[in-house]
């Protein structure tokens, strides 16, 4: 009698999870302690951890998610076990694929913004899987590369949810096949918990190694770097206060570890076999330091730059720890790595589009300034621009049914990183590097509590109003604009000289100042014009020749469409 009523409990909770919310709670608060076993690959966790009901209806039933890898042991409220039935649950968050999902029925209803606290266990394996991408036919030689986490003997990187979720979560499926489903779910799910504080304390089962292995996680507060393994010291405290769009990361390897010779921020751990790639962060410290310290202020908190094993994993940030493969001996990269995490170090915004933006503006300033010049700045944003363009063309063409991601509410990566660092370029084009560069030094996140606050900074340096820029690229997705020359009329003014008049529509409806070329004999001038979105702006030229086309737009602005942008002056 007493099987058949459990049976019936657990096939009503699982026939009710068909109806469940699983974003009705957000996890406001973790308190965990991991144990690291990587002889094993194992990982085991207690703690716990606050939900906040954030659905508008009370709520009975919460979900917990952790990595199919992984397996929930206990669940507890006021130090009694409550019932939870685990299953596994189809979704790309993890990067097997798949989730091991607890549905827990709470002793108590939860009213609406009320909270409850969990005690938890789970342990499990972590070990490297691309399932979720070789299921898209992604071949698993190159699927590795992305999804290279993993507790090992040898070398330990874990990501976070997003890559793998170490730590419980609660979303909805995501699927990578399914357009933009996986980015969207991952989005919710960061924006819900920007606010979060995650505080994880990490220990690791001794070895008889001659060399501890070194644990390395960046605080998301203070920017301070954790490590394991230095001084005998046993356990690492890495935290989170807030989360924002930092993704909880621990990484651990018998690193050796190089600092600057002047900068003791800048830490280095490589791999024993990578000095030389470890040297070019070094080498770059003074130049990196100099060029941030200009622009953003003196960095002040630590940054890490650690090794990964595999040479083409691809780079992955988490706060002020860059992880990256040092077997790439590329000055260039390493200098462009190094600015962005001292940006990092220096100035802080809890908005996205400012804090990432800025960063990855950074590499392309320095790019054109200390490296390669403009032309290559450019190249560099316009890898960007491919990260965001398709998106931006379904908001152009349906921007009901896709409204786009406003740059000062997104946690959309491609967003708050990618068209940032446009945005940022744009406006030092059109206001100057001395007055954005006033607007960095004046900015105070603590005052920025107002969505419009960076634009009455940016007026005030620039004694100018932008507020139609901002109304178009911050505040709201206009998607991007489209610029073609409509006409152009030559006539001579003197023997040696033209006056070249230029009408230059935007098709789309995004508005931007834009610069354009006039090219004559063996020269060229340019000039700049504002065209908002769905008109025309014409302008005149003086030119010391005969004008043989126009060239609307250099790459500085990002545009849905860069192959109606040249006008060929026929003789008349």
């Amino acid at each position: 009698m007493k099987l058949l009523c459990a049976l019936c409990v657990v096939c009503g909770l699982v026939s009710s999870a068909l109806a469940i919310d699983r974003e009705a709670f957000t996890v406001t608060k973790y308190d965990l302690e991991i144990r690291l076993e990587p002889d094993q690959q194992r990982l085991g966790a207690r703690g716990k951890i606050t939900l906040r009901n954030e659905s508008p209806l009370p709520q009975k039933i919460a979900v917990l998610q952790i990595s199919s890898s992984l397996d929930w042991r206990s669940i507890k409220v006021d130090g009694k076990a409550v019932q939870f039935v685990s299953q596994p649950y189809t979704s790309d968050i993890d990067h097997t694929g798949a989730l091991s999902e607890a549905i827990v029925t709470l002793p108590a209803v939860i009213k609406p913004k009320e909270s409850v606290e969990l005690e938890i266990g789970y342990e499990g394996t972590i070990v490297q899987d691309g399932t979720r991408l070789i299921q898209m036919g992604i071949p698993e030689d190159i699927a590795k590369h992305s999804s290279w986490d993993q507790i090992s003997a040898t070398f330990t990187a874990v990501r976070g949810a997003g890559y793998v979720a170490w730590y419980p979560i609660a979303t909805e499926s995501a699927d990578f096949s399914e357009g933009n489903s996986m980015f969207q779910v991952a989005d919710r799910w960061r924006a819900r918990e920007a606010e979060s504080e995650f505080s994880a304390k990490i220990s690791m089962a001794r070895d008889s190694g001659e060399q501890p292995p070194a644990l390395v996680c960046a605080h998301g507060d203070t920017g301070g770097i954790e490590q394991l393994g230095r001084a005998q010291k046993v356990s690492a405290e890495c935290s989170w206060k807030p989360l924002g769009t930092v993704t909880p990361t621990f990484v651990m390897a018998r690193y050796d570890l190089d600092v600057g010779a002047k900068h003791q921020l800048v830490r280095v751990f490589r791999l024993p076999d990578h000095q030389a790639g470890a040297g070019l962060y070094s080498d770059a410290i003074e130049s990196a330091f100099e060029f941030v310290s200009d622009w953003f202020g003196a960095p002040s908190s630590a940054i890490a730059i650690a090794d990964v094993a595999d040479s083409d994993a691809a780079p992955f940030e988490s706060g002020t720890l860059l992880l990256t493969s040092m077997a790439r001996e590329e000055t260039k990269l390493a200098e462009i790595n190094l600015v962005h995490e001292l940006v990092h170090s220096a100035f802080t915004s809890s908005r996205p589009w400012i804090n990432e933006g800025l960063a990855h503006f950074a590499e392309a300033l320095y790019r054109e300034q200390n490296q390669e010049g403009r032309a290559a700045a450019l190249d560099f944003l316009n890898l960007h621009r491919t990260t965001f363009v398709e998106a931006e063309k379904d908001v152009a063409v349906s921007p009901q049914k896709n409204p786009g991601e406003p740059l000062v509410s997104t946690f959309d990566e491609s967003y708050y990183r990618s068209k940032a660092a446009y945005v940022w370029w744009m406006l030092r084009d059109m206001i100057g590097e001395e007055a954005l560069k006033q607007v960095i030094h004046n900015y105070r996140a603590a005052d920025d509590k107002d969505s419009k606050y960076m634009e009455q900074v940016i007026a005030a340096a620039a004694k100018r109003d932008l507020g139609w820029f901002f109304d178009d690229w911050v505040y709201h997705d206009r998607g991007l604009p489209d610029f073609h020359v409509l006409a152009v009329h030559p006539w001579k003014s003197t023997k040696e000289t033209q006056i070249v008049t230029v009408t230059i529509e935007n098709l789309g409806s995004a508005g931007a100042e834009v610069p354009f070329t006039i090219r004559f004999g063996s020269g060229q001038i340019t000039r700049r014009i504002e065209v908002r979105g769905k008109s025309t702006a014409t302008t005149r030229v003086e030119v010391p020749g005969t004008a043989a086309e126009v060239v609307v737009n250099d790459g500085s602005v990002p545009e849905s469409d860069l192959t109606n942008n040249i006008f060929k002056i026929t003789e008349p």
